[in-house]
């Protein structure tokens, strides 16, 4: 957003006490000071049962040809017991434990200790040092962008040994894969864990936590908002990129190379789910500078719900199209593929022009054209911790004028490509499009809260002259 400061008089600075004594009445925005019964609730389900949830399709696939019912079946039917599937679920073993040590290893030494370079040589390409949005104590932080070159080294190094080196074999990630789930989770778990104790003990900026007393809604939302290691380790930005989404178009690759290996081909839908997801990680890394301004940094706090979710339920969830079709090879009639190519691009088109939309409106202080015109806006105002008053402006043309997510549209549209290209056989490998309306759906709401909290009045401004959250007429 384009802002700028104006310090307010002491009279206008009205402190509300709270448990670490940083919030006040003008700031609210950011993750809630207290926790409603229903938000408890949801969480206390999201701790138990995301993780099993997990399991449940990662053994479904493993054990029941990618059934999510005959597992079921077979327990309420007595055919089998639970220690029945657990026995027969591989365990940890030393081999996926060197691999995942390996792979988080090389990933944190790509992030702290190698510059990016990528913005010297490649045009439009915004990397380096860049900074990102205000945080509700006033911290700008600064990043170094070099995702993009984190994932250039990766898979020059993958395809160098898959077709020179020969050190490990392509199906790599496949052969390991449950393997590897108890190390993800081990992560996860480890991460949540340190980030809550260091929220207490030794935060990176104290004014930028928030505690609610309930130790469940704090362990998973976080506490610290963005806790950091040093002047470069931030533990949002890297954890919300990498390992889990450098390792995405990997993981990808290694169910292509398994599904060669078993059938000697590697089917149409296979191909595109390649092509697809590949074309939208590549798509985060290119504009990772422009990531610093979304929800992900600028709102939500650094807990279990990003720590665990970035290592365990990103890589294994958004990848089920890719295992789903290593059981089930699926190839696509032409005309069928073609027309969901042209869903998944249609929708990456939406996707990325309205980001870009707005990127370049900020960017310009609104001093651009969006579709040939001058962009229209709503002016608002609010405060930081401190006192300080700042200026954003919310635009009203182009496709934020359809609605106020209007990207989102465009990113279900991808999902529902992704999942199109493994026919209709199972309902599996379509958790993705379910998953990603509900968690849509359910960060319009959020974010609307969090902008009402945060612009008051203002927000009720915007909010007329853009009434629709998705689907313009429709939501």
């Amino acid at each position: 957003m384009a802002a700028h400061q104006e310090k307010t008089t002491s009279e206008e600075r009205k402190h509300k006490s709270t448990q670490n004594d940083t919030q006040t009445s003008q700031v609210q925005w950011g993750r809630a000071w207290e926790v409603d019964w229903f938000s408890l609730a949801s969480i206390l389900f999201l701790l138990m049962f995301a993780p099993l949830i997990v399991y449940y399709f990662v053994m479904s696939c493993d054990q029941y040809q990618c059934s999510l019912i005959d597992p079921l079946i077979d327990l309420l039917t007595g055919n089998k017991h639970l220690s029945d599937i657990w026995n027969k679920t591989p365990t940890l073993t030393y081999r996926a434990a060197a691999i995942y040590a390996l792979w988080v290893t090389f990933q944190l030494f790509l992030y702290v200790f190698v510059p990016d370079f990528c913005h010297k040589f490649l045009p439009g390409y915004v990397g380096g040092v860049q900074e990102g949005a205000v945080t509700p104590a006033g911290v700008v932080n600064k990043y170094e962008i070099n995702g993009l070159q984190a994932w250039i080294i990766t898979h020059v190094l993958w395809f160098a040994n898959a077709y020179y080196f020969h050190c490990f074999s392509p199906t790599i990630i496949f052969d390991n894969w449950i393997p590897l789930l108890w190390c993800a989770n081990i992560l996860g778990y480890a991460v949540s864990t340190f980030a809550m104790i260091k929220g207490y003990f030794f935060p990176t900026n104290a004014k930028d936590c928030k505690f609610t007393g309930n130790f469940f809604y704090d362990y998973m939302m976080g506490i610290e908002f963005n806790p950091r290691i040093g002047k470069w380790f931030d533990f949002k930005l890297f954890f919300n990129g990498r390992p889990g989404i450098v390792a995405w178009t990997l993981i990808n690759l290694s169910y292509a190379a398994k599904q060669q290996e078993l059938y000697g081909q590697v089917t149409n839908s296979m191909i595109l789910v390649n092509v697809l997801q590949g074309i939208y990680v590549l798509d985060f890394f290119w504009n990772e500078a422009w990531y610093l301004k979304t929800i992900d940094i600028c709102h939500d706090h650094f807990g279990w719900y990003l720590g665990w979710g970035d290592c365990v339920w990103l890589p294994y969830l958004y990848t089920l199209q890719g295992l789903y079709l290593v059981y089930h090879p699926v190839e696509l009639r032409t005309a069928n593929a073609i027309g969901i190519l042209m869903l998944g691009l249609i929708g990456y088109y939406i996707f990325r022009m309205t980001n870009h939309q707005k990127d370049l409106f900020r960017r310009t202080n609104g001093n651009c054209k969006i579709w040939g015109k001058k962009p229209g806006y709503i002016e608002c105002s609010y405060m930081s911790v401190d006192g300080t008053k700042y200026y954003s402006k919310l635009m009203t043309s182009g496709f934020w004028g359809w609605a106020h997510h209007f990207n989102y549209t465009g990113d279900l549209m991808g999902s529902l490509a992704y999942c199109l290209t493994c026919g209709f056989e199972h309902i599996l490998p379509y958790f993705y499009i379910v998953y990603m309306t509900i968690l849509l759906t359910h960060r319009c709401i959020r974010d609307e809260h969090r902008c009402f909290s945060k612009y008051g009045k203002d927000w009720k401004r915007y909010t007329a002259a853009v009434p629709y959250r998705l689907i313009p007429g429709i939501f």
